[in-house]
């Protein structure tokens, strides 16, 4: 069963995210005021690609994992939307169908909004526009960021730097060292890989590579990250 409302952590997280945290206190009221909890098992669907536009999501707790199926039917993820992060909002516009799967990864929390109230909200709100053309705008930046990566920087550098993402948003300090990071999300090293556009045999030569070096450490439960400072010269190393 659903849980009625956010818990106090899954709400720091919706508040504290960087786009919504710049939204008017009034805006954010009322968009928090409409909005439904809903708790995800992992690899729980949330939304099918051809699905029509039902609703605005954010994520809470856990992850999000975007992703498209090819010809022959194997599934590749695109992306991962973390705690903080909206999504769905295009389809809110165009009201033209759900273009990617999402799936819980892991125990998720999603805040949810339904298009009836969102569009009541972008009524009362002309704030809202301009706010989600400033979200669209950086998301092309982003875009247009990881287009160039992929063109000009080597594969160790790419992986350094998604890395250091993943410290960043999903970093918990190891128990045995407080200076080491454990990335709490757990991917699998072909996920990793998808995340990249390489193969899984490479990522995972470049994973051994850095661990000879004392940059992180592979565990059977993921990654743990010894020197962060040493994953950032590998990420601008090539830039």
């Amino acid at each position: 069963m659903d849980e009625p409302i956010l818990t106090i952590d899954e709400r720091e997280a919706i508040n504290s995210g960087r786009w919504f945290s710049s939204l008017s206190p009034s805006l954010r009221h009322d968009i928090l005021r409409c909005a439904f909890v809903r708790r995800h098992k992992d690899g729980d669907l949330l939304a099918a690609r051809g699905d029509p536009p039902e609703g605005w999501i954010a994520c809470a707790k856990g992850a999000v994992r975007v992703s498209s199926t090819t010809v022959a039917g194997k599934q590749v993820t695109l992306t991962y939307v973390e705690p903080g992060i909206w999504f769905g909002d295009v389809a809110m516009f165009d009201g033209d169908r759900r273009t990617h799967d999402a799936y819980a990864h892991g125990d998720t929390t999603t805040l949810n909004v339904a298009r009836a109230d969102f569009q009541k909200i972008l009524a009362t709100h002309v704030e809202l526009y301009e706010a989600l053309m400033r979200l669209q705008a950086r998301r092309i930046r982003q875009l247009f960021g990881l287009v160039e990566d992929l063109n000009t920087l080597p594969l160790r550098a790419r992986l350094a730097k998604q890395l250091t993402h993943l410290v960043r948003s999903y970093g918990v300090p190891s128990l045995a060292d407080g200076s080491q990071m454990r990335i709490g999300l757990h991917l699998a090293q072909e996920e990793l890989a998808q995340l990249l556009g390489a193969s899984r045999q490479r990522v995972n030569q470049e994973l051994k590579a850095m661990e000879r070096e004392n940059v992180l450490r592979i565990e059977p439960g993921g990654l743990v990250v010894l020197d962060r400072a040493g994953l950032m010269q590998i990420a601008e190393a090539d830039l």
